[in-house]
């Protein structure tokens, strides 16, 4: 087992405002590789945020300047504040980048949102959808002649959005270390799609999108990366694309190659997709495992989650872990000396850790009980019950 003194990132200390899903999922990150993580709550009696794993919460009042001046204590000790509100949101409470800069200057101050600090949208109300669609990404996650579908919430809010913050978060860090100053992060959403769609646009003279929407080489154009329909009404992935794995792909599925049109002949793509998807409608997924199973044919199951879980590669990297009745996975990536563990309970409890965080500062009980009793903060244990 991993102690906590052996974790990547003990000692760093976060302060993270509330929020919805891509910033929470960051302080997660942070959380899991050793940070202390403060997730700093408002006045409610219940939060819907799911990924609070390793942290602990503090509830206050930031309509009171009690409670303003909590948060402002919190980040005078802080090396890193997380918050995912709209531009000025931060400012208006007294809590904006220069006046915490002023008080902390190592602060890295990361500011997470969908449309960015600045820009016409700036302002305006958005989600991943929305992000990957003004970004032009959301364009391309479609078939030939339908319309574009988004991949869940998954690329704007945590790769294009969490992730990339905590990339921002450690570099930023990183360039502290030499010159003892701290700096804002403006972590958009739809920067970070566009700058992971950079292969797309960096490879347009190959020819690989030279084609309409769904009928390249990528985009499930190529009946040789692309998903087929089973027997039993399950699926496969098929990502045959070299020369070599088309190969095995064919005689996996059975067929001569000499009776067949060049692999990049992408008039006959249409009709090769036709002659797999019959082939691979006539025997289950679990028969073309056997089949593709041994071999380099690019060929895998698609799995549910349930499935993925007890998939014998899956559990020999014990990707997931089962704290309740749900799926959890496990930090990644897995590092050799210093890897990351969940820690804690799976969600934090609004003001549950009020009081311990409180004392931390040097409050007294009786402070402590006094500014719950006033509303400027809310506890779940009262800090004479500590």
């Amino acid at each position: 087992p991993i102690s906590d003194l052996q974790m990547a990132l003990r000692g760093l200390k976060v302060i993270e405002m509330a929020g919805l899903a891509p910033a929470p999922f960051a302080g997660m990150m942070l959380a899991d590789f050793g940070a202390s993580v403060i997730r700093v709550d408002k006045m409610s009696d219940f939060t819907v945020d799911t990924l609070s794993r390793g942290k602990r919460s503090i509830a206050v009042n930031l309509k009171k300047p009690e409670g303003v001046a909590i948060v402002k204590q919190l980040c005078q000790q802080a090396d890193v504040l997380l918050e995912p509100y709209r531009p000025g949101v931060m400012e208006r409470a007294g809590l904006g980048p220069d006046a915490m800069l002023a008080s902390n200057p190592r602060l890295v101050y990361a500011r997470l949102t969908g449309f960015g600090q600045t820009g016409p949208l700036a302002q305006r109300a958005g989600h991943d959808i929305n992000y990957l669609a003004v970004a032009g990404v959301l364009s391309m996650f479609r078939r030939a002649g339908e319309r574009p579908l988004p991949p869940l919430n998954l690329l704007a809010d945590f790769a294009a959005g969490g992730m990339l913050c905590v990339v921002g978060i450690l570099t930023a860090l990183l360039e502290r270390a030499g010159s003892g100053r701290g700096q804002v992060i403006d972590a958009a959403m739809i920067d970070g799609a566009a700058y992971l769609s950079s292969f797309v646009h960096r490879s347009a003279p190959l020819g690989i999108w030279s084609g309409p929407h769904g009928t390249n080489l990528l985009d499930g154009g190529a009946p040789f990366y692309t998903t087929y329909r089973t027997k039993d009404d399950r699926f496969v992935a098929v990502g045959a694309i070299e020369p070599e794995f088309y190969s095995l792909l064919l005689s996996g599925l059975g067929l001569d190659p000499a009776t067949l049109p060049d692999q990049n002949d992408r008039d006959e793509w249409p009709g090769l997709h036709e002659k797999f998807a019959a082939i691979f409608a006539s025997k289950t997924r679990a028969e073309w495992e056997a089949v593709f199973n041994a071999t380099d044919a690019c060929v895998t199951p698609i799995l549910e989650p349930d499935e993925a879980a007890q998939f014998d590669h899956v559990k020999s990297r014990n990707i997931y872990r089962r704290p309740d009745a749900n799926l959890d996975p496990n930090p990644a990536p897995q590092l050799s000396r210093t890897p990351g563990k969940p820690a804690g309970p799976p969600i934090a409890r609004v003001g549950e850790h009020t009081a311990a965080i409180l004392r931390e500062l040097g409050w007294s009980a009786a402070q402590c009980d006094a500014a719950v009793a006033a509303g400027v903060a809310k506890a779940v244990l009262p800090a004479s019950h500590l």
